[in-house]
């Protein structure tokens, strides 16, 4: 069985630790009440590929709170994929999401396709004008999501970045083996 580390990142209050419960199945819905992450919460669950692969998968559900970016290198080793959290109803949650890519992607040489990106809307959430990602989000996939709504496409579309996340992962291996019979 595979195991796959992904980070789970954005600004504070964008829901991240909302949609790690759910994806972990820790919790049905979202119970409204905030609670500030401190540092990191580290979930572990098996879950399936859409291609019926089984995969051990280590959600970091890291705190959008500044003062826990010296501790970045380190939540940043093995990483294999990224999930950017961010609340489109929210100013400047758009603009924060900036500061996560140049740092867990750009700096740790990331592919794009290991990530995506979850715009979670809150319960009651405005209907005003949204935010819009910049264009150094434009080849990551954006999905808008609402757990009470919508769950069950919330949980297809993870399974459906971690099919592609393994394959990723795979082929990358066989490259490395490959590489290795070659140059004996």
């Amino acid at each position: 069985m595979f195991k796959v580390k992904v980070l789970v990142l954005g600004p504070c209050m964008a829901g991240k630790t909302t949609l790690s419960n759910f994806l972990a199945d820790a919790t049905e819905g979202s119970s409204g009440e905030y609670h500030p992450t401190q540092g990191v919460r580290i979930l572990e669950f098996e879950s399936q590929t859409s291609s019926r692969q089984g995969v051990d998968v280590e959600l970091w559900d890291v705190s959008g709170d500044p003062k826990f970016e010296s501790c970045w290198s380190a939540m940043a080793k093995d990483t294999n994929g990224v999930i950017f959290v961010y609340n489109p109803d929210q100013p400047n949650h758009d603009k924060d999401l900036e500061n996560w890519f140049n740092y867990f992607v750009e700096n740790q040489n990331m592919k794009e396709s290991a990530c995506i990106i979850f715009a979670h809307h809150k319960p009651g959430g405005n209907e005003r004008e949204r935010s819009v990602l910049s264009d150094t989000f434009k080849k990551i996939t954006a999905i808008q999501t609402n757990i009470d709504d919508d769950g069950e496409t919330l949980r297809n579309e993870f399974m459906n970045y971690l099919t592609q996340l393994m394959a990723a992962m795979t082929d990358k291996r066989e490259q490395e083996e490959l590489s290795i019979m070659n140059n004996r």
